[in-house]
């Protein structure tokens, strides 16, 4: 696993390809605010040195991101948060939360850890975490 400044994280044995993983993480940076109308991403060479990864694979996600609307490119500048993206309500970041706890606490289940033992894992996590 590997991250960055704006903790973009990486889990290549994830399943999901490296692209959706930026794009769905700089989506969720701009909903919770952390990322503002206006505000650059890395650039491409940047992003891909700074996880070790290809920098199509960035480039790819960008572009994407950019026929969503989420950024814009901004010629010799790099790509910035547009001004047209919807914040979202906690309600809404935390309901999209709960579909990936689940998902993890169902394997936490299956690898046999008591509620007590996944809590644990969580806040061992969270302290880690940079605030």
């Amino acid at each position: 696993m590997t991250s960055s400044p704006l903790n973009f994280e990486i889990q290549p044995s994830s399943g999901m390809p490296i692209y959706r993983q930026l794009m769905e993480q700089v989506r969720a940076l701009v909903a919770s605010g952390r990322l503002e109308p206006g505000d650059y991403l890395p650039s491409v060479r940047q992003m891909a040195g700074e996880l070790d990864i290809n920098m199509m694979t960035v480039s790819k996600a960008y572009a994407r991101l950019e026929a969503e609307g989420v950024v814009e490119r901004e010629r010799g500048l790099g790509m910035r948060v547009t001004n047209n993206v919807p914040q979202e309500s906690a309600a809404d970041r935390k309901a999209e939360l709960r579909e990936h706890v689940e998902v993890m606490v169902t394997r936490a289940k299956q690898l046999g850890l008591t509620d007590d033992q996944i809590q644990a894992v969580v806040k061992s996590v969270l302290k880690e975490w940079p605030s």
